[in-house]
């Protein structure tokens, strides 16, 4: 199995839990990819220290693995994004090689790996892209067994592994994705369960979490990219939407097995920017998406529990400021999808 890989990475000041994802991905077992990181405008130090650490002078520490100083110095290619870098062509694909993409602003989850999408589909020509969560750490396995399954049938088009928490490496946070139209809400067979083999089959699923997103090059190149309003949560569901449209299956791989932190940056419904893109993108997921019986099932919901759950979330995290999160999502959404008539 050759086949090329292209990893795409966002980084958004968290250089930390980036150089311990790079760490890991460089340790696997297969080698013909290359990486790719978006720095989306990082205001700390996070572009000086990834180079660092691909130059051999930062020390990875991590619970799940040890440091290995033999890959390094990693070759790097540092680029300012403009209108000609996605023009530059590369005609040998350059594996286990390191591109920097350095933003000149916080373009969000889904226009960041865009960003990474269309140099890698300009200038690498890959088989497979894959979306990386900076605050993963892959198996040495991972890439094996997820291109293993995908190969395995022409139509299945995007992969998902299974994740475990990172502080407690057996639990896991996410297998198998279902949607509830009715309330608009990812469902995972599996989540919080002690790992006992009870999910070790492969499965197609619904969708597949935008934390680790394996998709074959020719699905983005007939279904596009992944749609920018979104911002920040439930666009790789609409992806996976898009792709299921036009026959392609997503499926679980359980031997592909990756370790996440859990919202390092939109922090959830626990915080102010996690709760105010989860409530907006709803809207916008249901109206594109949704039958017409769940859609009203969903406003009747929300407009019941529109001051029974936002003050709920605003005293159990002890943050008044979710409230108002709440109701701008809310707002925004609505905005959004009557704009659309």
């Amino acid at each position: 199995m050759n086949l090329k890989l292209s990893i795409i990475i966002l980084n958004w000041n968290g250089w930390q839990d980036t150089i311990e994802c790079l760490e890991s991905v460089f340790q696997n077992d297969y080698s013909n990819y290359n990486v790719i990181v978006v720095d989306n405008h990082s205001k700390d130090e996070s572009v000086q220290k990834i180079k660092e650490y691909c130059n051999g002078k930062i020390e990875v520490k991590s619970p799940l693995f040890r440091y290995d100083p033999h890959n390094k110095p990693l070759e790097i290619l540092e680029t300012e994004f403009d209108d000609d870098f996605q023009r530059k062509r590369i005609v040998e694909f350059p594996s286990k090689k390191l591109f920097l993409i350095k933003n000149d602003k916080n373009e969000g989850f889904a226009e960041g790996n865009n960003i990474g999408i269309r140099y890698v589909l300009n200038n690498l020509n890959p088989d497979y892209i894959l979306f990386l969560n900076n605050d993963t750490i892959v198996d040495k396995e991972f890439l094996v067994q997820m291109l293993k399954i995908s190969e395995s049938n022409d139509k299945i088009g995007i992969a998902g592994p299974k994740i475990y928490y990172y502080d407690e490496p057996n639990r896991i946070w996410f297998a198998k994705g279902k949607i509830s139209w009715k309330f608009c809400r990812g469902l995972n067979t599996g989540h919080n369960e002690i790992d006992v083999g009870q999910h070790d089959q492969v499965a197609e699923v619904e969708y597949v979490s935008g934390c680790a997103f394996l998709i074959k090059k020719e699905v983005i190149e007939k279904i596009g990219l992944l749609d920018k309003r979104f911002f920040l949560y439930f666009e790789e569901i609409d992806l996976t939407l898009r792709a299921s449209q036009i026959g392609y299956k997503s499926v679980f791989v359980p031997e592909g097995k990756i370790w996440h932190k859990i919202s390092r940056s939109g922090g959830g419904i626990s915080g102010n920017v996690g709760l105010y893109y989860i409530t907006r993108n709803r809207w916008l997921l249901m109206r594109r998406w949704a039958k017409k019986t769940d859609f009203l099932f969903f406003i009747i919901y929300q407009a019941v529990g529109a001051l029974i759950l936002p003050l709920s979330l605003s005293i159990y995290y002890k943050n008044p400021k979710l409230f108002s999160a709440y109701y701008r999502g809310i707002y925004d959404g609505l905005a959004t999808i009557i704009n659309d008539f």
